[in-house]
């Protein structure tokens, strides 16, 4: 996204670096070395065109840890996905690491058994570059699994690979919901009306496909949660107009009415007709419509993962107070600050002594 450097100079940034300088007040760290790398569209082939090349490419990093060493006592590089993420423009994230002679933090979702399979492709390729595992951190691990998944992920850790578990987090469905701006910007559609509730968020397993007729709607409509996502296609007149009267009814009864609205249709060939848009215009919930298909939205709210943005606060704000109690920083700290990469434990057994064993 393009943000302004403390020279005035217009840049390009990463959300997530500009989410935390924002929400964070980092105003001592320049924007202009806060995304040294950004693979746009195209990237890649001009790389391999040689328009872009490898010495180029660390010179901006090499010029952004250097910037930012000035004005920081502690530099954390987030990653681009797993370890082999960047190897097509030669900077794979184990590679990077290695060069900066960074630690690394693993990341993974879920169980055990899984997530050591995940963690252990990505441990190979940083022990490849000669890069320091600070640690691991199981993200989004199922509440009534947790104790369970903490005591044997600790054990598996310690005993395969000499390292501590960092963080276990249980899962809180709330931190993946997306806001109506979120929806009106994945799908590029028009918000017709509740331009007030923009930031009021909607989780994607409560959704339905409007299919049936429509005293099926209605029943739904009412047996359903309050904050329900409806999706139906443009030509259902009727749907959109007992959306309309269930939003009437339950105002004149003084209830709750937070439900989702999205109108689908093909690029072009339908549209709304003047009656049932004028109508739409006096609800005070949010109603969506998108010129795609119900299918092709359907299948970009299942893909779709909502990234979290300074614009919304709440669930930025959520996010922080669920994660801090669950991540050890003092150990993280500790780790990244020790002259090697295991406990400093003698008894203590590594993965290359159990091959042995």
């Amino acid at each position: 996204m393009p943000v302004k450097t403390c020279s005035g100079e217009e840049v390009r940034v990463d959300k997530d670096a500009w989410l935390m300088r924002e929400y964070f007040n980092l105003d001592h760290l320049d924007y202009k070395y806060m995304s040294p790398v950004i693979i746009p569209r195209g990237y890649t082939k001009s790389y391999i065109d040689g328009h872009i090349t490898f010495q180029s490419q660390m010179d901006n990093i090499k010029q952004s840890i250097s910037q930012i060493k000035k004005v920081a006592d502690v530099i954390m590089c987030e990653g681009t996905g797993h370890c082999g993420v960047g190897s097509i423009v030669a900077l794979n994230n184990a590679k990077v690491a290695s060069i900066l002679g960074a630690d690394m933090v693993l990341v993974a979702n879920g169980g055990i058994g899984s997530a050591i399979d995940e963690l252990e492709l990505n441990r190979v390729l940083c022990q490849h570059y000669k890069v320091r595992l600070a640690g691991v951190i199981i993200n989004k691990v199922k509440p009534e699994k947790y104790d369970e998944i903490q005591m044997y992920m600790t054990k598996a850790l310690k005993t395969m690979w000499g390292v501590p578990l960092l963080g276990c987090v249980p899962d809180r469905p709330f931190l993946g919901c997306a806001t109506v701006a979120d929806l009106q910007r994945l799908f590029g559609g028009e918000l017709i009306c509740g331009h007030d509730h923009k930031l009021r968020h909607y989780n994607k397993l409560q959704t339905n496909l409007v299919t049936t007729s429509l005293s099926g709607f209605l029943m739904n409509l009412r047996s359903k949660p309050s904050r329900t996502t409806y999706f139906c296609h443009a030509t259902r007149n009727d749907i959109i107009v007992g959306f309309v009267g269930e939003y009437q009814r339950r105002r004149q009864k003084g209830e709750t009415f937070d439900a989702l609205l999205i109108i689908c249709g093909r690029r072009g060939k339908y549209t709304l007709a003047p009656e049932i848009n004028e109508m739409l215009q006096d609800l005070d919930t949010p109603v969506l419509s998108v010129e795609l298909s119900t299918y092709q939205a359907m299948k970009k709210l299942h893909n779709f993962t909502p990234k979290l943005n300074n614009d919304d606060q709440a669930r930025v704000e959520k996010a922080v107070c669920h994660y801090e109690p669950y991540i050890n920083f003092d150990e993280l700290l500790r780790r990244t600050s020790a002259s090697n990469s295991s406990f400093n434990d003698p008894s203590s057994i590594q993965f290359e002594d159990l091959l042995r064993i």
